[in-house]
């Protein structure tokens, strides 16, 4: 019954904004941040300012991203992807929102320009002065052959992978343009976020105080559920499947 009442809420939206956080990619077998035996459990973050600072722990983030230890890059995506990706070719969404930095709605299809990356993306790196795109395949060869931690070609700058580090500051225009989804849709779609990492969390209830519909789906209870006009405790790929089928 809720699946059915999802899908014609969906059809009935105007404009939807689809958020995203780890519980999507889960299901591709990429670990969530927080829960036990997620990424957090398993080593501790290495601070912004600390990776700015310190040439050792600018060495230990790029020993764990050339190893992969984190496990957010190198899956494919799932059924939930897939099914954002339908909702957004079809025109009914305009972009998706995630909190995530696998790539794997960019795999899944969704053209780069409709992914609000707000905490950045794990599959490139970035100069952390001119901003220029460095490949993680031409720095981890370098960085084997040498051992020189990786640096700008341009600028000769502090190059890190294109996420958002805890103590770095979030993205302007990222932020902006998920602002400008809530505030303009009719119906705000969250999948696989806890909803506790600010000020991401902010967006639905943004959306909820300007009159949209808040639906919610994810495995487990999230602090918003009680503001919620709709709440599935379900796994996603299966009810995007249902909700947004394809053709």
């Amino acid at each position: 019954m809720s699946r059915e009442r999802l899908r014609a809420m969906i059809e009935e939206a105007r404009r939807v904004a689809i958020f995203t956080g780890a519980g999507i990619s889960t299901e591709s077998g990429i670990p969530d941040f927080r829960s036990p035996g997620g990424v957090w459990s398993r080593m501790s973050p290495i601070y912004f300012q600390e990776f700015v600072a310190s040439e050792a722990k600018r060495r230990e983030a790029w020993d764990r991203a050339f190893a992969g230890r984190a496990g957010w890059v190198g899956r494919e995506p799932n059924a939930g992807h897939y099914g954002v990706a339908r909702l957004i070719s079809s025109g009914k969404a305009r972009a998706v929102i995630t909190q995530n930095v696998d790539n794997l709605h960019q795999a899944a299809g969704v053209p780069a320009g409709q992914v609000i990356e707000l905490h950045g993306n794990a599959s490139y790196a970035k100069c952390l002065d001119c901003g220029l795109r460095h490949e993680l395949a031409d720095l981890k060869a370098l960085y084997q052959a040498t051992g020189d931690l990786p640096c700008c070609r341009d600028c000769g700058g502090i190059v890190k992978t294109a996420t958002i580090s805890f103590g770095q500051q979030m993205p302007e225009a990222p932020m902006e343009r998920a602002e400008e989804e809530a505030l303009s849709c009719d119906l705000f779609l969250v999948l696989g976020s806890s909803l506790v990492v600010y000020p991401a969390a902010g967006f639905p209830q943004l959306a909820r105080d300007n009159g949209a519909a808040l639906v919610i789906v994810n495995r487990e209870p999230t602090d918003q559920d009680d503001t919620a006009d709709l709440v599935l405790h379900d796994e996603i790929g299966p009810v995007m499947s249902a909700v947004v089928p394809a053709q």
